[in-house]
């Protein structure tokens, strides 16, 4: 590949808002593992929402580091299923896990809706 055919690099704001996906599918990862081990009815129902939000964040990286077009369309959606996930652990605010978790989605969320905005 020649120096033209180089993809140019990442901004500092996509380098970041990957990375806040990269850190919510991680930590999402690590809460379903903590829920599974606790077991019960109401970690049973955040499970979807955790799973949802880990796949939905790692695809969401996978497709701005790619540059998708359709990066900015899914940042959207990513910004979206890491709210509803957010919601989900605060329903549990005894759980350190889930307050952890209810972090990293926001923050994600945040960055999500700025990386779309900015129009990839």
């Amino acid at each position: 590949m020649t120096q033209s055919q180089t993809m140019p690099a990442l901004s500092q704001q996509m380098q970041d808002c990957i990375n806040a996906c990269m850190n919510c599918h991680s930590v999402c990862e690590e809460t379903m593992s903590s829920c599974m081990q606790k077991g019960g009815q109401q970690q049973m129902q955040v499970m979807r929402a955790l799973m949802d939000c880990s796949e939905t964040t790692r695809m969401c990286a996978d497709m701005m580091m790619r540059r998708s077009p359709m990066a900015g369309e899914m940042s959207m959606l990513c910004a979206k299923v890491c709210d509803m996930c957010a919601e989900a652990c605060m329903s549990m605010p005894d759980d350190q896990q889930m307050m952890r978790c209810a972090e990293a989605c926001r923050r994600c969320a945040e960055s999500c809706r700025a990386m779309a905005g900015a129009g990839m």
